[in-house]
């Protein structure tokens, strides 16, 4: 019986996959048109899921030699001998077993085995033969590097690289023997790497992989790729889930993150209790998903830690409401886009997913500072009033979090308001949730001075406007934007917090029936 698999690649016989037709003919299509590229993804994005099924679907066509650079040991990069050695002996291996399947063994591979014994191969030479291998390969050779930048800052392998542009430089103007395709995945982008090419102090830089052409293919999982996945294991289970109900949750959650969206379905599917695939099941689910360690979480994690510019800019984007312009020349913007964080909507900076933005939020509001804030702790002392038969009691959530707010804050300035109103309303909202509900961040009103708010708890949500007051006017038209809100969500109620700078507001909570619709105002 097939699974849902979150360790290594995915393997179409023995789990649940997503169809990859739609990226392989993309890929295809820059194999045999020559091109040498990289696929440069983030963590768990199904890179070598891709590289696997590629030389599953070419291998009759082409000898696909699939190497794999985390098998390398550092010791592999310390000279240029050790590394053409570990090369070598890798490129043979695969060759080996490609023969092993009925290939043809070609000539050249007896002059590569014998690199191990040599004491001073260079690259040079080493290319040398590998190039007469793809000379006489019965088929087009194609070179796949799996985790090509984990060596990324060693410079045996900027000149590997460089070696590689130099043979591609040369099949284009020479019309010499060369791979037909080289493609290089990982993390980084590897036309990013810089080589000196000048020992003197002019400093001069290139890349040695500025021959690669871009790769544009989009390697998130539509919802539709996620309902055929769906679709084969209920063929399967029989659950007896609304297919189209659930890929359309999976896919608005993680946005296609093919490792969030497996890890999902595993948890339902071995995790969940009861009717796992139904709508409360699965965000059961998203519970177990972000309170959980992973590997990919792990990962992201570190790269926080690593970089505190990166940090501070995603703390921005999650508490102001501010538009954060996607510059790809801005550092902080290049590395939350290549890490996962983040992505381009509408020529701005958003949060990849609901996943990472509410793992995100849960990070920087359980810190010790955060939860020693006087707030929180009325929060957890309040809890039991707010939930009753499993419900929450919105209202009175808005009631005492006006009291408290006007207790500890009623004397901030306009700036305190601004920057602070929401993260102090999602630290409030945090203890009551906690275990039982998630909130995120709807993208679509981010940077319009306001920002809707969804909760699901147990089953149910609520949809609450934060918004900073600017005016009577454009209070009005936040009500009725709201209101079509709600009509999206098929609610007929609503909630709005406002963040009032005006010094003779009336604080509280008031109620008003507009349109049909029940808008329930917090103002602070």
């Amino acid at each position: 019986m097939k699974k849902f698999n979150t360790i290594g690649p995915c393997i179409h016989r023995k789990h649940y996959m997503a169809d990859l037709g739609k990226q392989l003919g993309y890929v295809r299509a820059l194999v045999e048109d020559g091109a040498y590229f990289t696929i440069n993804r983030a963590r768990q994005y199904g890179k070598t899921t891709v590289l696997a099924a590629l030389a599953k679907s070419m291998a009759a066509d082409y000898w696909i030699i699939s190497l794999d650079f985390q098998k390398f040991s550092q010791a592999c990069f310390e000279n240029e001998r050790r590394f053409c050695q570990s090369f070598a002996a890798e490129f043979c291996d695969e060759v080996s077993r490609i023969s092993r399947e009925g290939g043809e063994r070609p000539k050249a591979l007896e002059r590569l085995l014998s690199v191990d014994h040599k004491s001073d191969i260079n690259l040079r030479e080493l290319f040398h033969l590998l190039l007469a291998f793809c000379k006489e390969s019965p088929k087009p050779a194609i070179l796949m590097v799996d985790e090509a930048d984990s060596a990324a800052n060693n410079q045996v392998f900027l000149d590997f690289l460089a070696q590689l542009r130099n043979s591609y430089l040369d099949r284009e103007l020479k019309d010499k023997a060369a791979f037909q395709s080289v493609i290089l995945a990982g993390l980084y982008d590897i036309r990013n790497i810089k080589r000196k090419v000048r020992s003197d102090q002019e400093h001069k830089w290139n890349s040695p992989w500025n021959i690669a052409v871009d790769f544009d293919v989009d390697m998130s999982l539509s919802e539709d790729g996620i309902a055929s996945m769906l679709q084969e294991y209920e063929a399967d289970r029989h659950t007896g889930m609304d297919i189209q109900q659930m890929a359309k949750l999976l896919y608005s959650y993680t946005y296609g993150y093919p490792f969030l969206v497996s890890r999902l379905c595993k948890l339902m599917d071995e995790k969940v209790p009861g009717d796992a695939w139904a709508k409360e099941g699965f965000q059961q689910a998203v519970q177990l998903v972000l309170g959980e360690k992973n590997p990919l979480f792990d990962s992201l994690a570190g790269k926080l830690s690593e970089y505190p510019e990166l940090e501070k800019m995603l703390c921005s984007l999650l508490f102001t409401g501010k538009d954060i312009v996607y510059n790809p020349d801005e550092p902080s913007i290049d590395m939350a886009a290549m890490f996962g964080f983040i992505k381009r909507q509408d020529g701005n900076a958003v949060i990849a997913n609901r996943i990472f933005e509410t793992r995100l939020y849960n990070r920087y509001l359980s810190t010790s500072e955060m939860q020693s804030q006087s707030l929180y702790k009325a929060s957890l002392q309040d809890k039991g009033q707010f939930i009753v038969r499993s419900h929450l009691n919105m209202r009175r959530i808005l009631e005492r979090f006006v009291e408290h707010f006007q207790d500890l804050y009623s004397d901030s300035n306009e700036a305190f308001l601004e920057e602070e109103g929401r993260k102090y309303f999602l630290l409030y909202l945090k203890p009551i949730l906690n275990g039982s509900g998630n909130y995120y961040i709807e993208s679509r009103t981010r940077g319009l001075r306001r920002t809707d708010v969804i909760i699901d708890y147990h089953g149910e949500q609520y949809i609450i406007e934060l918004k900073i007051w600017c005016g009577e006017e454009y209070h009005n038209r936040g009500q009725q934007q709201l209101i079509g809100y709600l009509d999206d969500y098929q609610k007929n109620k609503g909630y709005m917090v406002s963040f009032n700078f005006n010094k003779k507001k009336q604080a509280g909570v008031f109620e008003r029936v507009i349109g049909g619709k029940t808008l329930i105002e917090a103002v602070v």
